[in-house]
């Protein structure tokens, strides 16, 4: 019988996890694995109409809707949205949390990205990965004996080098969990996200409705990696299965932790 896996996903926002990998995470939920949703800021600039502490609690209230539906644990830290920095307190922060959750992977954001928040995420976690196994580096939590795989979630900038998969995962069964974690997330959902990219007028007023909307709406993203990436698919799963899976997520090892090699892609997305 395998050993369950810990997983820690980090983002920049409450719902970054859930955009990337909420699919895959159901996926490691239902085998019994334990995983962790962690935002760096406290979500407290991401609205048109409300901000400070105000929205950060309401971003809080539907991160804890997302862990309590779902089983994933979440860590929001106090940092202001729109003012992440990767600042020695901030490495600080992630080395401590990394070690106390003791994580076989994490999954981070790629260090070239639009929002500098994303940015800074991805460069905390590089700076980091090395350190939790230096034991005079924030010596009253103990250290690693070994570097976490890390690994990057799937995006579509092509500057300075493109995304490049070392794993597709196919979430056809998960589909419909990844969007209700992301239908609790209703200031951004339906709020803020629309607003902020002018089609605020077509989101519906039922809840229900909106759901379905939603799920509408998402349905070429969540479709994208399945046919940019056909081929690992196929690979991984055999033709029949691989041409027939409709939604994907793709990971991209980063050389800063442990290799996401052949032996540690079986161990760690064993689906």
């Amino acid at each position: 019988m395998s050993i369950p896996l810990r997983i820690m996903i980090i983002g920049a926002h409450p719902d970054d996890c859930e955009f990337t990998a909420g699919g895959t995470a159901a996926l490691w939920v239902a085998r019994g694995d334990t995983v962790c949703f962690v935002s760096l800021t406290n979500g407290d600039a991401g609205h048109h109409e409300m901000g400070g502490g105000h929205l950060a609690q309401i971003r809080r209230t539907e991160t804890n809707n997302v862990s309590r539906f779902f089983g994933v644990q979440y860590i929001i830290l106090d940092n202001h949205d729109g003012a992440l920095l990767p600042t020695l307190e901030l490495r600080y922060q992630v080395i401590d949390m990394i070690r106390t959750f003791q994580p076989d992977l994490i999954l981070s954001p790629r260090p070239n990205d639009y929002h500098p928040d994303h940015r800074y995420t991805a460069q905390v976690i590089q700076d980091a990965a090395y350190m939790v196994m230096v034991p005079n580096v924030r010596a009253s939590v103990p250290s690693l004996r070994s570097n976490p795989v890390i690994a990057y979630v799937s995006d579509t900038f092509q500057k300075p080098l493109p995304f490049a998969p070392h794993v597709v995962v196919s979430i056809d069964t998960t589909a419909t969990q990844k969007i209700a974690m992301l239908n609790c997330h209703v200031s951004q959902m339906y709020e803020w996200l629309p607003w902020i990219g002018g089609y605020l007028a077509e989101v519906p007023v039922e809840p229900d409705t909106r759901h379905r909307w939603l799920a509408a709406r998402m349905d070429d993203r969540l479709r994208l990696d399945a046919n940019r990436y056909r081929d690992m698919l196929c690979t991984r799963y055999g033709d029949a299965r691989g041409n027939a899976v409709q939604y994907a997520e793709a990971f991209e090892g980063c050389e800063y932790g442990s290799a996401l090699d052949a032996a540690a892609i079986e161990r760690l997305f064993p689906f």
